[in-house]
């Protein structure tokens, strides 16, 4: 359980990752697709980098942050083909790490970083005063939706694990 934590753990700070170099580094409207509607219309794309070499550096790290997110359940089914894990071992770490993630996005990402810090109006100040940044759950479909998926989600990956095992 302890490796699921720390996959769980990797998977998060590899979103933070790939987060933090769409909005500071890269600065492209098309990585904002998440973002509140309203907000979404105000951002343009950046057409001066932040400084030399900041969307290489960001690009980079967006990579390094999507290797990260797909390694972490990669090696947590490498593990558990390693070790003999049965089917519902496998869904049970596989939904664990998504569980955790999730949590930490409505938590963190939603609330925290969206409603509560000025995160994205210090890179977007064109974006102070949005009716988006005052409204919690604006996304509560698609993160319902996530929701519902995650335990088919986990166990098509358990069952495809299982014929690796």
């Amino acid at each position: 359980m302890l490796l699921t934590l720390i996959l769980s753990l990797t998977v998060i700070l590899s979103v933070l990752l790939m987060l933090y170099s769409a909005v500071a580094l890269i600065q492209k409207k098309a990585l904002f697709s998440s973002a509140p509607k309203d907000i979404q219309a105000v951002i343009s794309d950046r057409e001066k980098e932040r400084f030399k070499g900041a969307r290489i550096i960001g690009c980079t790290l967006l990579a390094i942050g999507m290797f990260g997110f797909v390694g972490a359940f990669l090696y947590g089914a490498a593990d558990g083909i390693k070790n003999g894990f049965s089917i519902w071992q496998f869904f049970l770490r596989f939904s664990v790490i998504f569980y955790i993630y999730k949590t930490f996005d409505i938590i963190c990402f939603d609330w925290l970083l969206l409603t509560k810090s000025h995160f994205f109006q210090h890179y977007y100040p064109e974006t102070t005063g949005c009716e988006g940044y005052r409204n919690f759950g604006f996304n509560r479909k698609s993160q319902l939706t996530k929701i519902i998926l995650f335990p088919l989600v986990s166990l098509t990956a358990s069952l495809i694990c299982q014929l690796f095992a």
